[in-house]
């Protein structure tokens, strides 16, 4: 059977951090080897679920470069998933429950009082059918629980290990709500069997799921997938992260104008053995792939990281990578421009500052006006190239005496009108002697 993964997020918010990472993780494992990659939305939340949402998802994914090759809404399916639940029925293993959730609360603080595990004591089950009309007689809805065998459940996570739970350590789970909504594990089993995925990849968090689905599918008549539970992020505090945090969420990091390619990297090298670096492309962070490099400890999401990696990224980038969107920012300085600039980008809308130096108007700041007027004088004529800075900024030193950075700093403010940036030895031949004069001399230009 073809390896087949998924990424299933509910369209109830856009994505931040941990939902990419957790996506990126199923897209990078079936790239590797040659798999499909799935999204399946998990709208069976009618209220909170919004088409707006769902297009966030697609938007974000789509951005990063991580391609599906089908997509499923939950919200299509409830006639398989209402055919599970008479399967689970007819075979005994769906049973009703009639307890309120204040009676459920009660029950588990009794058990906690006398030192025992708030498992769901099965009251249900010995229930009689005199009993059960009774309670719907005055109007007490059954909410539907599945019946675990209360027997070792073992798995072979990915990435955990082999891992193993006693169901007879679990509640039995709720499958269907008492307004006959379900919750979340029913329609994902159902899913995964109908579309035949065979690698469940997801967060750690789910870990204490695995074992009552392993036991719904094979209820369902089905064989459970593989399971892979990789590590959570955290704060660069190691504190938990808040979905609030917009500079968490993929749309708060492209206003930020970071490189998708950035994003994917960061999330698919944090939390690894691998170092947190620029890569040439998806394709080699797919080859670099291996859950065996995943580290049990929490991942931390750091976005000063990630903006010192963005940076890198750029400063490593050849001018055809970036043509396409220079021109659209209206920068024409091509190849020479580029390599004058990227080494000093944090992000690449940075470079329309850099072509606003170049071809001005800017106000120069004057900071030492008898330097800057004698500078102004010696400007050699053009053509000018790469060796003029040096040899006007000679000139000048030996014209005023002043050296180091009391004759550097003034000349580049004056020419740029910031005290940081780029080699002047490349900027200047762009800026061309007209406007470095002007400028010299505390004019707009």
């Amino acid at each position: 059977m073809a390896v087949t993964v998924r990424f299933a997020p509910s369209p109830t918010g856009r994505l931040h951090a941990g939902n990419i990472r957790t996506a990126l993780f199923n897209f990078l494992f079936a790239r590797k080897i040659g798999g499909r990659f799935l999204l399946r939305l998990d709208d069976t939340d009618a209220e909170r679920s919004t088409e707006e949402f769902a297009d966030g998802i697609r938007e974000d994914l789509s951005w990063l470069g991580l391609d599906w090759a089908e997509e499923i809404r939950q919200s299509g399916r409830f006639d398989r998933y209402a055919a599970a639940v008479e399967k689970l029925k007819t075979s005994g293993r769906l049973y009703p429950a009639y307890e309120s959730p204040e009676e459920l609360e009660l029950k588990r603080k009794r058990q906690l009082a006398r030192g025992k595990p708030p498992v769901y004591d099965r009251a249900a089950l010995k229930l009689t059918d005199a009993e059960r009309a009774k309670l719907e007689a005055e109007g007490r809805k059954a909410h539907w629980r599945f019946k675990l065998e209360q027997r070792d459940v073992t798995w072979d996570d990915l990435v955990r290990g082999r891992q193993h739970v006693d169901a007879a350590s679990l509640s039995d789970p709720v499958l269907v709500r008492a307004d006959g909504t379900y919750l979340y594990t029913l329609p994902s089993v159902v899913d995964d069997n109908d579309l035949r995925v065979t690698h469940v990849i997801r967060g750690e968090d789910h870990v204490a799921n695995t074992a009552p689905q392993i036991q719904l599918f094979e209820a369902l008549g089905a064989v459970p997938p593989a399971f892979g539970h990789h590590n959570l992020l955290v704060g660069a505090d190691g504190q938990a992260l808040s979905k609030r945090d917009k500079s968490i969420s993929i749309s708060g990091m492209r206003e930020e104008e970071i490189e998708p390619l950035a994003v994917a990297i960061y999330a698919g090298t944090i939390g690894t053995s691998d170092a947190v670096a620029p890569h040439a492309g998806l394709d080699e962070l797919v080859q670099s792939f291996d859950f065996a490099k995943l580290s049990r400890a929490p991942a931390r999401f750091d976005g000063h990281e990630l903006r010192l990696l963005n940076a890198k990224l750029l400063h490593a980038l050849p001018f055809e990578a970036v043509a396409a969107r220079l021109g659209e920012m209206d920068i024409d300085g091509g190849n020479d421009f580029w390599e004058a600039v990227r080494g000093n980008l944090g992000v690449l809308a940075e470079a329309k500052l850099w072509w606003r130096v170049v071809n001005g108007p800017i106000e120069p700041v004057i900071a030492d006006a008898p330097l800057c007027q004698a500078a102004a004088k010696l400007l050699p004529p053009e053509p000018w190239d790469g060796e003029t800075w040096s040899v006007w900024s000679s000139a000048v030193k030996e014209a005023t005496g002043v050296k180091n950075k009391a004759l550097f700093q003034p000349l580049r403010l004056a020419l740029t009108a910031s005290a940081h940036g780029p080699e002047l030895k490349h900027l200047l031949p762009m800026i061309g002697r007209t406007r470095a004069k002007a400028r010299l001399e505390g004019t707009a230009a």
